[in-house]
């Protein structure tokens, strides 16, 4: 029946070879994905190369819209976010020495968005997996998909027990942008569109409170500024930078002068406990199926975090996928596999769109002429006078439905 993994807190005896979907990348796609099947009646394996204090430590973005709660919620996932989550009923955007509120809730019929740190999103769903029985292998080491053209792909890789093969009908790739799923696609198989933005943003997590309850939006003539939070005591802010610049050339004192010119009154100034520079782009792979492997999360496409959709694109891959997957095994069926591809595309194209959007409104570009930044503060002017405009922007960042 196969070798036998050890058995642990970060790793579960794998003695079966075969399952009937091997999931790469212990992410919230892929944990998502492997929780909704066991619903379903699935058996799944995930598989991810780092250990499981690293994957639980992974400090990401945190805003969940509501049609991620949503899932989260009937999936059974939901206890301590629905205890620790911060909700949010609107937001700021803050120009000009102006500040406009977006009201989500009144906007979009009482929807809003929640704050909730993705790495306490994988923290839910390790635990629920574990206590589930579920096999997760970490510190999985040279995964590689093979056969995915065909209706019998392996999955392989390593670990200190020797090397494994495991068997499957499926194949879900959720390794994010620089797995190896999408990497064993042949590339004339795939069109891949990519923009990569000429700034990046410098984050930082600090223990001090937040300047306002709800998320602060700046563009300022010098770049852009997010104030967001993790707790009522911990602030996560964001400035624009120059991509290649190293945290190091940030020290506390310039981050913290940068954000109070850019964001204006109620900054708290704390301990700064993290430091981070991301770049940003926009991608996007197509098609995300080949043969019997399907590309979800990062792995096919990426956002700017401006409009805060990352692992929300993700969320909405899985539902879709988890089931699509269940009208295979349960039902015989194949239209809703067949159709995947096609109904994630739609609305990522929709997503991409809107995180584009904003970032293009709120950022300073270094090739802007002066008619660029007079323009800009024209459509912030009308954001802040328009009714439309504003409930544009709260269908969009609350979540388009599932």
């Amino acid at each position: 029946m196969g070798r036998t993994l050890l058995r642990g807190p970060g790793c579960i005896n794998v003695s079966e070879s075969r399952t009937q979907v091997g999931i790469v990348g212990a992410g919230p796609a892929g944990l998502l994905l492997a929780h909704l099947l066991a619903r379903a009646g699935i058996d799944s394996v995930v598989l991810e190369r780092a250990d499981r204090a690293h994957v639980e430590g992974r400090i990401r973005a945190g805003v969940l819209e509501h049609g991620t709660v949503e899932v989260l919620r009937r999936a059974g996932l939901a206890a301590r976010l629905d205890a620790e989550g911060l909700e949010h009923q609107g937001l700021a955007i803050r120009f000009g020495g102006k500040s406009v509120r977006i009201d989500l809730a009144a906007l979009t019929g009482g929807r809003h968005v929640t704050v909730y740190g993705q790495h306490e999103v994988v923290k839910d769903l390790i635990a629920a997996r574990f206590a589930a029985g579920g096999r997760i292998v970490f510190e999985a080491q040279d995964v590689t998909p093979q056969g995915i053209g065909t209706d019998r792909p392996t999955l392989t890789w390593r670990d200190g027990a020797g090397s494994h093969t495991l068997a499957c009908r499926f194949i879900a790739g959720c390794d994010g942008f620089h797995g190896v799923c999408r990497a064993a696609i042949p590339a004339d198989r795939l069109t891949l569109y990519e923009r990569v933005y000429p700034f990046g943003w410098l984050g930082i997590l600090a223990e001090a409170p937040p300047p306002s309850p709800e998320l602060i939006y700046a563009r300022a003539e010098d770049g852009f500024a997010l104030a967001s939070m993790r707790t009522p005591a911990i602030s996560r802010l964001y400035v624009q930078c120059d991509p290649h610049d190293a945290p190091e050339a940030w020290p506390d004192g310039r981050v913290w002068d940068v954000l109070e010119a850019r964001l204006g009154q109620g900054l708290v100034r704390g301990r700064v406990t993290q430091k981070g520079i991301t770049a940003m782009r926009s991608f996007v792979a197509e098609p995300m199926r080949h043969g019997s492997l399907f590309l979800a999360g990062d792995a096919a496409h990426i956002v700017p975090p401006t409009g805060a959709k990352g692992m929300n694109l993700a969320v909405a891959d899985i539902a879709v996928l988890a089931r699509a997957l269940a009208a295979h095994f349960r039902e015989g069926t194949d239209a809703l596999l067949d159709a995947w591809s096609a109904t994630c595309l739609a609305r990522i194209w929709t997503v991409q769109r809107f995180s584009w959007w904003m970032t293009a409104l709120l950022h300073r570009f270094p090739d802007d002429s002066p008619f660029d930044r007079r323009r800009q503060l024209a459509e912030l002017d009308y954001l802040a006078e328009s009714r439309a405009a504003q409930e544009s922007l709260a269908e969009n960042y609350v979540g388009l439905p599932l």
